[in-house]
Parts: C-alpha cells; sequence; structure tokens
C-alpha cells in the first residue's frame, strides 16, 4: 500500500510540473543534474512514447498526441529520417506531405507534451537504410558511420538544415525540445563491426556528437544502447540510458558504471510490441507483461520510452529490411502497427487502455473520439495495361552489363533490365547478385521468380534464337540493422551469368522509380495475365473515413490512393489489408492505382473492409516459382 501511495504522489507531481507545458507560452529550463531530470530546479519523471511525424497523415498529427496525453504520458520521442529531408544531395524538404517537423513539435507543444529528439544520423526505425539517403553509396571514399571526411560532411550538413528547423523549439528557447539523442543505439555496431577498433568506432562518436553541439544543439544530450553495450555506446557528456532492460537493479548499476555513480535512470526504448517482416508470423507481446513492467518502472523512480506507442505505416518506399542466416533481406511490412498501445489506424487497444488505467491522473484528459472508419463498395477497375507498354516509352540506359540503381541514379521503386539474344542459349541461370525481387521472362513469357528472402537466386532457362530476355528487379528496401548496413546497393550488383557464361554486352535498364503515380490517360487496355500490369480505377464516396484494401487476392506491388503512394503489399502476409487513412480521401470522386507485379491472374475489382488483416500468414504464396 505505500508504495502505491508514494507512487500516486509521484505521478502526481510529475503531472502538475508538466502540466504547466499545456498551450503556454512559460519558458521552462531543464536539465540533468544531481541524479534527476530536473524541470524548472524540480525532479521529474518522463513517462514518453515514441511516435513519428513520417509515418502519420499531417492531418492526423494532433489527434495521434492526443491520444498519447490521454494515456497518461507526459513526452513525446521522435526519430528524425534524414533521407525524408534530404531528397537529392543537399535538397532539403521540410515542408511537403508529412515532413514539417517543426509543425510536428509544436502540435506537441499545444497539447501539452514535451519532445525528445533523436537525429541519428542513423536511426534504424525499421526505417529504408536506417535513415540514410540512398546516395551517399555514390560518394567515393565514403564509409557510412564511420570515421571519414566525406561521410562527416554530409551529417554536419545535415544536422546543419535541421537545426535551422528546429532551434526555436529547444527549451533552451522556449520550446518543448528536453533532451537531444547523440547517434543511436552506437553500442550494436560496435559489436557488429569488430573488424574496426573501438578507437577508431569512438573517434566517429564523439565526432558526431560534437557536431551536434557545434550547430547550435544545447539541451541535454543522452545515448540508447543494451546495457551489455554501454562500453561501445556511452558519450562522455550524455547520459546513457539502456533499451529494453527490465531488470531495474541492472539498469541503475550499469548508468551508475557510465554516468558517475548516479542517475537518472531511463529505458528510452521500452517495447509494448515489437516489429514485422514479410511472410514471418506477426509477433505479439502481452499487455498483462507490459502492465507489470511499468509498475516496475514507476516503482523503481524509472523514467522510460514506450517504443512504439503508436507505430503508423511506412508509406511508399520507407519501409526497411533486416536479415539473419536464412534470409539474405528481411523486409518490414507496410504496417507499423508494432502491437502498440496505439493501433495503426488511431484505435485505443486493450494495452492502451490497461496503460491508462496505470498511468492516468486527475488531469489526464479524457481518450478523443475514433476517427470514423467506412466501407467502401467493390472498387471497379476500369483500365489494365501492361507494364511493356509504359517501359517502351522510356529511353533506357544502356551498358555492357546490368547496372544497380545507384549506378543509374535512381532510390528506389523497380529497374527493368533487357538483353537481345541473336544466338539461342540455354541451362542455368545464376542471378546471384539480385536485390532483392524479380521476376524472369523469355519473350513476354514468366520462366520464374526469384528472391532475396528466399535465398532463391537461379533457374532453369531456354533463350531460342532472336529472343529477349527480360528480368524485372524490386528494391524491397535497403538494410536499416546490422554489419550489412554498408552492402546496400539495389538491382542486379553482380554479373548475370547463364549456363556458367557471363552475359555481357549491350544491356538495356528502364528505371520505373513510380515515385510518381502512374499517367495511364493515354494507355489502352493491353494486360494480360502473367505479365506485370498497371491497374487503373475510380470510386465516390459521399462519407470520409479510414478503410482498409483488401488486398488478400493479389499477388505483389503497390497502391496510389489520389496520387499518393500508401504502400506494398505482398501475398505472403501477414498483412493482407493496407491502410487507406480518409483524411486522404474525398467526397465525391477518388482514384486508384494499382501495380501488381505477378498478375497471376486478371483483375477487375478491389474491396476495401472495416479492419485491418495483419495476422494471415501464408509464405506458401510468394515461394518462387
Amino acid at each position: 500500500m505505500k508504495t502505491k501511495i508514494s507512487t500516486l504522489f509521484l505521478l502526481l507531481s510529475i503531472t502538475f510540473n508538466l502540466s504547466a507545458q499545456t498551450k503556454t507560452s512559460t519558458k521552462h529550463t531543464f536539465a540533468i543534474a544531481d541524479g534527476n531530470f530536473l524541470l524548472d530546479g524540480k525532479p521529474v519523471q518522463i513517462h514518453s512514447g515514441e511516435m513519428h511525424y513520417a509515418r502519420i497523415p499531417k492531418p492526423y498529427w494532433r489527434h495521434r498526441l492526443k491520444m498519447m496525453k490521454a494515456m497518461g504520458l507526459n513526452a513525446v520521442a521522435t526519430y528524425v529520417f534524414w533521407n525524408y529531408h534530404e531528397t537529392a544531395p543537399g535538397v532539403w524538404d521540410f515542408t511537403s506531405g508529412n515532413r514539417n517537423i517543426a509543425e510536428y513539435i509544436k502540435t506537441a507543444q499545444e497539447e501539452g507534451l514535451f519532445v525528445i529528439l533523436r537525429p541519428g544520423p542513423y536511426v534504424c526505425a525499421e526505417w529504408e537504410f536506417g535513415g540514410y539517403p540512398w546516395f551517399l553509396q555514390k560518394v567515393p571514399g565514403m564509409v557510412i558511420r564511420g570515421n571519414n571526411e566525406q561521410y562527416l560532411s554530409t551529417t554536419k550538413a545535415y544536422f546543419t538544415a535541421l537545426y535551422g528547423q528546429v532551434k526555436n523549439l529547444l527549451v533552451t528557447n522556449g520550446g518543448p525540445i528536453v533532451m537531444v539523442q547523440g547517434e543511436n543505439e552506437f553500442g550494436s555496431y560496435v559489436a557488429q563491426r569488430k573488424d574496426i577498433a573501438l578507437e577508431e568506432h569512438k573517434k566517429y562518436s564523439a565526432a558526431v556528437f560534437q557536431q551536434l553541439k557545434d550547430v547550435g544543439f544545447n539541451v541535454p544530450f543522452f545515448t540508447s544502447d543494451g546495457s551489455w553495450l554501454f562500453e561501445g555506446g556511452a558519450l562522455p557528456g550524455a547520459l546513457p540510458t539502456a533499451n529494453g532492460e527490465d531488470d531495474v537493479a541492472k539498469l541503475k548499476e550499469v548508468v551508475n558504471k557510465y554516468n558517475g555513480g548516479k542517475g537518472p535512470y531511463m529505458v528510452a526504448e521500452f517495447y509494448p510490441g515489437w516489429l514485422d517482416h514479410w511472410a514471418e508470423p506477426f509477433p505479439k507481446v502481452s499487455t498483462a507483461g507490459i502492465v507489470k513492467q511499468t509498475q516496475k518502472y514507476l516503482d523503481g523512480g524509472v523514467s522510460f520510452n514506450y517504443y512504439m506507442v503508436h507505430g503508423g505505416t511506412n508509406f511508399g518506399f520507407t519501409s526497411g529490411a533486416n536479415y539473419d542466416n536464412k534470409h539474405d533481406i528481411q523486409p518490414d511490412l507496410t504496417s507499423y502497427d508494432y502491437d502498440a498501445p496505439i493501433s495503426e489506424a488511431g484505435w485505443a487497444t486493450e494495452k492502451y487502455n490497461a496503460l491508462r488505467d496505470l498511468l492516468k491522473t486527475l488531469e489526464t484528459p479524457a481518450v478523443p473520439a475514433k476517427i470514423p472508419v467506412i466501407a467502401i463498395p467493390d472498387i471497379n477497375l476500369t483500365k489494365a495495361v501492361d507494364l511493356e507498354d509504359v517501359k517502351n516509352k522510356i529511353k533506357p540506359v544502356n551498358d555492357d552489363k546490368p547496372l544497380t540503381f545507384e549506378a543509374l541514379n535512381q532510390g528506389y521503386g523497380y529497374v527493368w533490365y533487357s538483353k537481345k539474344f541473336k544466338q539461342p542459349i540455354s541451362g542455368k541461370l545464376e542471378l546471384n547478385g539480385l536485390r532483392d525481387y524479380a521476376i524472369v521472362y523469355v519473350n513476354g513469357a514468366k520462366v520464374a521468380e526469384l528472391n532475396s528472402y528466399y535465398k532463391k537466386y537461379d533457374c532453369e532457362i531456354d533463350i531460342p534464337f532472336n529472343a529477349t530476355l527480360d528480368i524485372v528487379v524490386e528494391n524491397m528496401g535497403r538494410i536499416n540493422y546490422g554489419a550489412k548496413i554498408i552492402e546496400s546497393s539495389k538491382g542486379i550488383i553482380s554479373p548475370v551469368v547463364i549456363n556458367g557464361q557471363t552475359i555481357t554486352g549491350n544491356w538495356d535498364m528502364y528505371k520505373l522509380p513510380m515515385d510518381v503515380v502512374p499517367n495511364l490517360s493515354a494507355e489502352k487496355n493491353t494486360a494480360t495475365a502473367g505479365k506485370p500490369t498497371i491497374y487503373e480505377g475510380s470510386f465516390t464516396i459521399n462519407k470520409i473515413g479510414d478503410t482498409f484494401l483488401d488486398m488478400r487476392d493479389w499477388g505483389k506491388g503497390i497502391v496510389f490512393i489520389n496520387s499518393i503512394n500508401i504502400g506494398r503489399y505482398w501475398s505472403v502476409g501477414p498483412q493482407q489489408t493496407l491502410y487507406v487513412p480518409g483524411c486522404w480521401l474525398k467526397a465525391g470522386a477518388n482514384s486508384i492505382v494499382i501495380f501488381e507485379q505477378k498478375n497471376d491472374i486478371m483483375h477487375k475489382t478491389v474491396k476495401s473492409v472495416i479492419d485491418p488483416i495483419l495476422e494471415d500468414l501464408k509464405p506458401e504464396n510468394g515461394l518462387p516459382k
């Protein structure tokens, strides 16, 4: 009983101190001193949730932040995705789509939440290339996450651009940003890259940390690593925090070791759910376990950040990938639901309600109303165009050998590789340099599907006289975690071999980045089963609301709604629906375009449902043929 009373008193005092943030221009101070987090000189405990602006439609930012506040939290943490803002070398975008990070942070402040900023430059996050711009791989001599001038000059430019957006939002300038992270989970990378001396690793992390300070960030800093990885990840002058550490005594012991024998103590990533890959089961984390662990932190005086409190969606081509011994790539789902307390569509879950019951105080606001959900009648697809017709209007790049996406100056999407054979050849086609997924055709007939997930890189092939070999390759997302992040080229990255012979000379490459919705206005219905196809349709609605496209009858591809790429689908599951935010729909006419890569059957309609399907695993639907 004494523990419960003291916890309640602590929560009430925290709420009182942090409520001063709400919708006022009051300037606060925030510091790490005397073993505590100090707000206006008084000890506070941070109850934060991770939520990324890039994974939520901008019109829904405020709703999701209100959901966090109503759960009893007092802070929001967010990564900053470098590649989301530097869209081409030296070209910065902090305004379009969901990219206005300054507005996101201001909205958090208006809703009474402090902000923890995690700028990387590396972020992991199940995000494409861990947040790095793909074109860094084109810079001669550059080694990412390394102590070299080519790389550090680009991180300095990134930090400078970011600081220009958020400098007025630092707590020192009256804003809500109370802490900034120096690098991310660097201790993990040190452990993974034992080929690099610890001293050299430390030079790099110190250089990045100094850059953050040099450009102007002047709030308390922290690092986050597994508790056993502090030797590689901790930085002098930054508070070490322990990701995923549930043993409070161990947490305090390891922080004391690297922080002068004192706290404060924080778990910067407390996992109420877990990440998801295509072709693998959707992992679940029990509500009871998360509630119990939260109570341990409350009783132990440990601050925490739920990663994720709300995951959102990997719209477009933003999802990253992992790998293991059985799979050369494990692409992340479009949905970043994460089994989080707040679902992908912003709904309060059982986990949310249980944590709210634990964290709420007398001042905690009511839970916001759920955004309406609608079912759209079957959408008729009125146009079906063979992708080859679109490809034939593109001027190819010609080279003696297949070129990577990067060599073609293309970051995402697809490349169509084509070669004409004047003499017949047959035998085993070996595509050991495939990154990541390919469909192989001879004279327009599908021969095989190859992909890096199943480590399927070869097939038997028979190319007759005067025939054409076509290989349509998809980038399924660059590695976002692990030593192999430095091996992130896409496309065909090594020679094509048939019957032991390297096939060189006169390769044509057609770039299909799908960065904008395909324009089919001048195209005719030419599609046939077995060839990649672009479908187009329209639908009319009177009432706007969120919905979910049901892709269970489809193969593999992407969907555009009103010209917005809402993400990838793949029949292997476990995700079988695509979230369509109502804020991206219009009362009246709406458009849909679907690029279906496999197109084993012709489609005439696409359906919607009112509940997501995220746990329907059918790996047999993706096995190479």
